[in-house]
């Protein structure tokens, strides 16, 4: 997946906002709130991290191309940085992007959620 394909999937979820921050990271949030960051790793290859629930956290953490995200998952969160697409392909990326973008939405406050037309 190339950076313009990151950004395109996930201007396509509902209510996203887009920032580039820490550093040239393509950050994208749902009310406000983190679920999908994309960098470049030492080999030109996207690294992208993104929330998963703790099931996923467990299978996907010890997939090759796969390891928890810098930074996020050392202080307790699940969330996995996908370095290459070695066991997590374009395809299946798109469907955690999509979940992390889920999960996140759904912790935030019902009235933000109304606000923003992502009450289900």
């Amino acid at each position: 997946m190339t950076l313009d394909e990151y950004n395109r999937f996930c201007t396509g979820l509902p209510a996203t906002t887009h920032v580039v921050q820490w550093g040239g990271a393509h950050v994208w949030k749902v009310g406000g709130k983190v679920f999908a960051i994309a960098g470049w790793t030492e080999g030109e290859h996207l690294a992208v991290s993104f929330k998963v629930s703790e099931l996923a956290y467990e299978v996907l953490r010890e997939q090759p191309g796969c390891r928890p995200a810098p930074y996020l998952a050392s202080r307790g969160m699940t969330w996995i940085q996908r370095v290459s697409s070695q066991s997590v392909d374009d395809a299946a990326l798109m469907d955690y992007l999509a979940e992390s973008h889920r999960l996140v939405a759904c912790k935030l406050p019902k009235k933000t959620q109304r606000a923003l037309g992502l009450e289900a």
